[in-house]
Formats: structure tokens, C-alpha cells, sequence
């Protein structure tokens, strides 16, 4: 069982808040003349998934060794400056971004700024992507800014659903599926917001031999022996054993859908079943959709009834 882990900084000395951005992000460099250097940082974070609030009373100039993290940026006041490129790109309030490519060093600068930052598995991208197996090369990001306001307005919903509900939620830690299944759930939005390859690559035929009905059963067979346990793509893969790319194509082939789409279906599964066996004097719905990795109770109830016909509390006393 992982708990939320959750800490704060407060200072306002550059030396310091330096020293602490380097070890809770990447060895950076920073810099200003501020007149007020207080700068303050609350994290929560479990299951690889990081959500921070910060905010800086100054102008603070900034040049970062790799993240090796998606880092997304929901700005609330200020401006971000990102000057990796050579140039200047601007970034007001209201919106969410990419901060930079998880493999490559940034710089720029954050002038009096409050904003959120996320961070997560990059390789969750390639999990969650739908067409992912049909393209070559790694699934990643390629530009910073949402495709659509409204893809912008939903990327920043995401992050700030898991800032203010998930990752504050006391029995986040009691369920080891929340933390991971939103991180998921993240990395899906994103993909489906920002620029990314699965969307400027040409399809690439991919060798299907393994991508075949029996890889499809032993996938399932997995899955369901597995399910209230965080199960990662990878881990279906090299339990048949094949790649990931030819345990995506088998699903989409001959199941139309994803692995985890499947994962999910299992686990709403796994709840129903406990709703019908449950006393509904002693029984919240609420720790049956935690205990499967649902974390909010309206998207649960939604998907439940969509699934089911009915919502859970008809199926809990009935």
C-alpha cells in the first residue's frame, strides 16, 4: 500500500529554493533580482503521479537539466516565459501546457507567477494510446499548447480534479488503483489536448503474428487474475510473453479496444459484483468504487450505469 506523500516549501531565499527545485525536479539553475523572493511549493503525489502548487512573488529565470517526466503547466496568475527554442513563447492564466519535452533540457522564466505543475510517466502515453500500435518510434507529445480551447478547458479540469480531489483525498492511500488509474486518466486527456505523434505519423504496418485470438485470451486471462492489482501494459506483455504494440493491435483487432479500456471493464465488473453481494446497512458505494480504482463517484456512477442500466444503489439493495 503507497500513501499519498505530501510536503511543503517555503522561503524566501534564492540559495534555498534553488537547492530544493533541483532535488524535487531536476538540477536547475536559477536566477532574478527579486524584491520579494518568497517562493512556495505544496506537493501531493502517489502512484508516479505528482501534483505541486507553486507560487512565486518575483521574476525567477530558470535553465533545467532533462525532467525525464511529462510536466504540464495550468497557469492561475502571472506569465510563463519558455526561451528553450531561442525565442519567446508566451503563456497567460487559463491555460494548461506542456512545459517542456520530457528528454530535453528548458530554460525561461516565471514572473510572479501561481500555477499548478503535474508531472508523470511518459512511457503512460504509449498505455493509453489507441492507435498507438500502429505507429513507429515511442508515443510522446510535439508542441506545447492544447489543440482547441476546448481541449485546453478539458486538460485543465483533469489536472485540477486530481490537485483537488484525488491526490487530497485521505483514502487515496487505502487504494493503490486511485493514484495509478488517474494517472492513466491523465495521460489519456493529454493525448488527446496536445500535439502529439500518434497524430502526425504515418501508419506503420506492424508485424500481426503475434497479434492473434490466443494472445487476446491470455491477455484477458491476465487481466482478470490481476485486476485489483495495478496492472501495467508492460506487465500484460511479457506475461503472454510478446510487445506491447502486439498486445495493443490483438485488442483493437479482434476486440476493438485498448487493454486498459478492458482493465476498466473488469474492474466496473468486479465492483457490480460486490455491490450485489453487499449489506447495504454496512456498505458505502463509495469504498467499492475506491476498492476499484474509481475515485470519483459521479464519472463511477455514470460509467456503472451506462454499463448496467441502473445506478449502484439499486444494484446494492436490491
Amino acid at each position: 500500500m503507497q500513501a499519498v506523500e505530501a510536503f511543503s516549501f517555503d522561503s524566501d531565499n534564492l540559495e534555498e529554493t534553488e537547492a530544493f527545485l533541483s532535488s524535487a525536479y531536476t538540477p536547475m539553475r536559477i536566477g532574478g533580482t527579486p524584491q520579494n523572493a518568497r517562493a512556495r511549493i505544496d506537493r501531493h503525489a502517489a502512484g508516479g503521479l505528482k501534483v505541486d502548487r507553486l507560487s512565486f512573488g518575483y521574476t525567477m529565470a530558470y535553465d533545467a537539466d532533462c525532467l525525464n517526466q511529462v510536466c504540464l503547466v495550468t497557469l492561475h496568475e502571472g506569465t510563463f516565459v519558455d526561451t528553450t527554442g531561442g525565442g519567446e513563447e508566451h503563456f497567460g492564466p487559463g491555460e494548461t501546457f506542456m512545459l517542456a519535452p520530457h528528454d530535453r533540457p528548458y530554460r525561461g522564466e516565471v514572473r510572479s507567477a501561481r500555477y499548478t505543475l503535474t508531472l508523470f510517466d511518459p512511457a503512460l502515453l504509449g498505455e493509453v494510446a489507441v492507435t498507438g500500435a500502429r505507429f513507429p518510434g515511442p508515443v510522446e507529445l510535439t508542441g506545447q499548447r492544447a489543440l482547441t480551447p476546448a481541449a485546453n478547458a478539458r486538460l485543465g479540469a483533469a489536472v485540477a480534479y486530481l490537485r483537488d480531489h484525488v491526490l487530497t483525498e485521505p483514502l487515496t492511500g487505502d487504494s493503490p488503483l486511485i493514484a495509478t488509474t488517474a494517472a492513466r486518466h491523465l495521460a489519456s486527456v493529454a493525448l488527446a489536448a496536445l500535439p502529439n505523434t500518434t497524430l502526425s505519423a504515418r501508419p506503420h504496418p506492424i508485424d500481426s503474428r503475434d497479434a492473434t485470438s490466443d494472445t487476446l485470451r491470455r491477455a484477458i486471462a491476465f487481466i482478470e487474475d490481476n485486476a485489483h492489482l495495478d496492472v501495467t501494459l508492460e506487465q500484460i506483455a511479457a506475461s503472454i510473453p510478446i510487445t506491447p504494440r502486439a498486445v495493443q493491435y490483438a485488442f483493437a483487432r479482434h476486440a476493438d479496444t485498448t487493454p486498459l479500456r478492458y482493465l476498466r471493464r473488469v474492474r466496473l465488473a468486479r465492483a457490480h459484483h460486490d455491490l450485489r453481494h453487499a449489506d447495504p446497512d454496512t456498505t458505502r458505494i463509495s469504498d467499492i468504487a475506491r476498492r476499484w480504482g474509481f475515485a470519483h463517484q459521479g464519472r463511477f456512477a455514470t460509467a456503472y450505469r451506462q454499463e448496467y442500466g441502473v445506478p449502484p444503489s439499486t444494484t446494492l439493495h436490491l
